[in-house]
């Protein structure tokens, strides 16, 4: 950033960096307990950093800084993953590195953390992205309890799926509408992969399984031949069966999986010789009802458009966490925005959902689509539990 003056005492004009991906990759999504049972999160949350370094030909100590998100970060994923991740990659000690926890929206946060140090001035070439094994380390490990002073302020503590049900219900959603999403979701997600379109943002891991070594190339999680009569089999996941709607198909999948973005100034790039893929235009980040909690990208929607001074209808694709069906169902009654512009290559409910990495997941699923289509402009939101949403705009460069 450059302060220049313009002769009045007192007054600064601020002239922002742009910030823009030049790379983005991701591990394929190893389902529970399978294909990455064996890989330790550390060496899983390296994977996408070396990528980078060979897709970009950078040395690591280019590298500024590693921001990774992490919602667990406990036993295999503490003593700082995002510090370590680039040392367990071969990186030596020059590259320092950070955990971040916003929850489910770790993974966007530490894109749009490396985005406004870019455009403040403070950093050139950063990596953000996230990690979760949620395999190795379940949902949940590091505690779930607050202190008795919360219901001093709030009257109640609701899980994920309960707010998810809230939502359905304020919403007026039927299981068949949300199912129908869900099978969407696969369906979409079997499309883009016969097609290719993940191709470039999914780099194959090598490692073992029960003692032998495998390649990992492809999500393990997508159930491509799901429909919405398999799905109407399948119980209820939170309520009691005739009071809920939500169930294993439609919500998100519980996989193991990393992702990281290369995040630069544009001089940067052009002195690098990187071609970037999109501009990181403007980001948000609200706080919503912790009961209900899931609503957050509705208001995150709203605001960074507003502050962006761009409408629904200025954005060509988004991608929107399918955490649960109604999450996106209650977006799309409430923007406007039409489905055939969200979530195209499938969402968490085919693909999954990694705490830590599925934000980062998001962005990279949207500048990949946006350099493969031509398209401009583009929305990624995620809810995140405890009411919170975060939201980035890109655009195509």
């Amino acid at each position: 950033m450059h302060n220049f003056y313009d002769g009045s005492r007192n007054t600064q004009v601020h002239v922002m960096n742009s910030a823009v991906i030049v790379d983005a990759v991701r591990t394929p999504f190893g389902k529970r307990d399978g294909s990455f049972s064996d890989t330790h999160p550390q060496d899983l949350a390296a994977e996408p950093l070396e990528a980078l370094r060979e897709r970009n030909g950078f040395e690591p100590e280019t590298i500024e800084d590693v921001i990774y998100g992490c919602v667990t970060p406990v036993d295999e994923q503490g003593l700082n993953i995002g510090r370590l991740a680039p040392m367990v990659a071969g990186w030596g000690d020059v590259v320092p590195g950070v955990q971040l926890n916003r929850m489910c929206g770790s993974g966007q946060q530490a894109a749009n953390f490396a985005a406004a140090n870019v455009m403040a001035g403070q950093h050139d070439i950063l990596i953000a992205g996230g990690v979760e094994h949620m395999t190795r380390v379940p949902m949940g490990s590091d505690g779930d309890a607050p202190t008795d002073t919360y219901f001093e302020y709030f009257d109640e503590l609701t899980t994920q799926g309960e707010g998810a049900e809230r939502i359905a219900e304020n919403y007026g959603l039927t299981r068949s509408e949300l199912d129908e999403i869900a099978a969407d979701s696969q369906r979409r997600w079997k499309r883009a992969w016969d097609e290719g379109r993940y191709d470039d943002q999914i780099t194959p891991v090598e490692t073992e399984l029960d003692g032998e070594e495998v390649v990992v190339e492809q999500d393990e999680h997508p159930r491509p031949g799901t429909d919405e009569e398999t799905l109407a089999e399948l119980p209820l996941s939170f309520r009691e069966e005739g009071e809920g709607v939500h169930h294993p198909g439609n919500s998100s999948g519980i996989v193991d999986g990393s992702c990281a973005l290369l995040i630069t100034s544009e001089a940067a790039a052009e002195e690098h010789g990187w071609e970037p893929m999109a501009r990181i235009v403007q980001t948000e980040v609200v706080g919503v009802d912790p009961v209900t909690m899931l609503r957050g990208p509705i208001p995150a929607t709203e605001n960074v458009l507003e502050k962006a001074d761009m409408s629904v209808g200025d954005i060509d694709l988004f991608e929107v966490n399918e955490a649960f069906a109604s999450v996106v169902a209650a977006w799309l009654e409430e923007t406007g925005a039409s489905w055939e512009d969200v979530n195209v290559n499938g969402g968490a409910i085919a693909h999954g959902h990694p705490l830590g990495a599925t934000g980062a997941m998001l962005l990279t699923k949207l500048a990949h689509e946006l350099e493969r289509t031509g398209q401009d402009t583009a929305l990624s939101t995620m809810c995140i539990g405890f009411g919170q949403g975060v939201a980035t705009i890109l655009e195509r460069v």
